[in-house]
């Protein structure tokens, strides 16, 4: 999605933030030998996506505690992108991981989650059905005619036409709930797993996703240990590099992989590509002035303004997913 800035060459995070790749490796590996343990935990299980989250994930994982006590499932489902198998398994064979496919479009279909996603579509466009694709994308948060947050249905029909349309809440909202069963779903397979072979859960964030609240809670929200939430993406990128995981996954466009038309992160969550978006948010995390930010990021004081706005407003409306579940009253002996 095109966002309107100029494309020439900027800063990057490095400039601002240096990384040890080896150092940060073996941070990451003492955490979770020492999480596992305290755990009492033989290994670790997570969904390997093909995306580089995931990728760098099985890395560390491997060198926390060898490829035998790693488990990565694939579970792809009726709208998944064949290139996510097809990388996850090359990530899989890089590090010598056992892999597992599960297929959860069976599990949706019963659970109505492509029906209901579907009857909400149609409330807006009636003819939607069979040959049709969809996706949700978000306004440009630095264009101001279009406000903040604002999302809408683009919608391609059998003829390969795209119609773009501004949904009401209550279809937004209905679209949403029901691909979330897609992430609860994959989430509850991973459990299976993980209480099988006594292993720990290991979840995929890293910190643009994690502080924006860019997950579904008890979905790929859930997790025992997430390694690389403290790591702007760019980091993660770093990491990737180092860890050898292979090209053609660090070369991919992150994605979402939800929606039946390809969509990526940018145009669905955050409007900026990653590299521009961790610029402004450690800018705005350790007080750098929007004009700091600005000349490295390549936009102006005034557009960086407006994207921390914007990650302010993601920061309110999703702290409830970090939460954990309200008591009436404390139960003292039980501490989190």
């Amino acid at each position: 999605m095109s966002t309107g800035l100029d494309t020439g060459k900027t800063g990057c995070l490095s400039d601002l933030l240096p990384m040890d790749p080896a150092a940060e490796t073996e941070k990451i590996v003492a955490a979770l030998r020492g999480q596992l343990r305290d755990m009492r935990k033989r290994g670790l299980v997570l969904g390997l996506s093909g995306g580089v989250d995931s990728s760098v994930s099985v890395a560390l994982a491997v060198r926390a505690v060898g490829p035998k006590k790693v488990l990565c499932l694939f579970m792809p489902e009726d709208d998944s992108d064949p290139a996510s198998l097809r990388l996850g398994r090359h990530v899989a064979e890089t590090f010598g991981c056992e892999a597992v496919i599960e297929d959860i479009g069976p599990a949706l279909q019963a659970m109505g989650c492509y029906e209901r996603r579907d009857e909400f579509i149609r409330q807006l466009v009636p003819e939607y059905g069979p040959g049709w694709a969809s996706k949700i994308v978000i306004a440009n948060s630095l264009t101001e005619e279009e406000g903040y947050n604002i999302s809408s249905l683009v919608v391609q029909d059998p003829d390969g036409q795209q119609t773009k349309l501004r949904m009401p809440s209550s279809v937004y909202l209905g679209i949403v709930a029901a691909t979330n069963m897609k992430q609860r779903t994959r989430k509850q397979i991973e459990y299976y797993h993980a209480d099988r072979l006594n292993f720990a859960v290991l979840g995929t964030p890293n910190r643009l996703e994690y502080d924006q609240g860019f997950f579904v809670k008890n979905g790929d929200g859930a997790a025992d240990v997430k390694p690389i939430a403290h790591l702007y993406k760019s980091q993660v990128y770093e990491l990737a590099a180092y860890l050898g995981v292979p090209d053609e996954v660090t070369s991919r466009p992150p994605t979402t992989d939800t929606y039946t038309l390809e969509q990526t992160q940018e145009e669905f969550y955050f409007s900026l590509p990653y590299d521009r978006m961790d610029i402004c948010l450690f800018g705005l995390n350790n007080g750098l002035s929007a004009e700091q930010v600005g000349e490295i990021a390549g936009l102006t004081a005034d557009q960086v303004r407006h994207v921390w706005a914007d990650i302010d407003a993601k920061r309110r409306a999703t702290r409830y997913l970090h939460l954990g579940p309200k008591l009436a009253d404390p139960v003292p002996e039980i501490s989190a």
